[in-house]
């Protein structure tokens, strides 16, 4: 048995301010991953759900950029007031927050 049940990483690249594809970190990614692990914390899933920093996922235009796995679900534009519906749904009862999902273009699917 593993460690952890589940992995979420949080981009927290950060680019230059003028770069013309943005970044996670300048769009508020560090205080949601801050945010993510005292709310793992305060519902005692921290042993089971591990919140990581993570660098460029390549998807800076759809950030924050959040990725759990072992599904490999992508979130994008995750905000503070997600974190309890991605925690509750997905992280603990299992079914991935549709609404946030990045969408792969070059495959036409999730």
């Amino acid at each position: 048995m593993g460690r952890f049940k589940r992995h979420v990483f949080v981009c927290e690249n950060e680019r230059p301010e003028d770069h013309p594809r943005g970044d996670c970190l300048a769009r508020g990614s560090g205080n949601l991953r801050k945010i993510l692990k005292e709310k793992l914390k305060s519902l005692g899933v921290q042993t089971e759900i591990r919140a990581n920093k993570a660098g460029c996922m390549d998807a800076c235009e759809l950030g924050p950029t959040v990725v759990v796995y072992p599904e490999g679900v992508w979130y994008g534009g995750v905000q503070e007031e997600d974190l309890d519906e991605i925690i509750e749904r997905h992280l603990i009862g299992g079914e991935p927050v549709e609404r946030l999902r990045i969408k792969d273009e070059k495959y036409n699917r999730y």
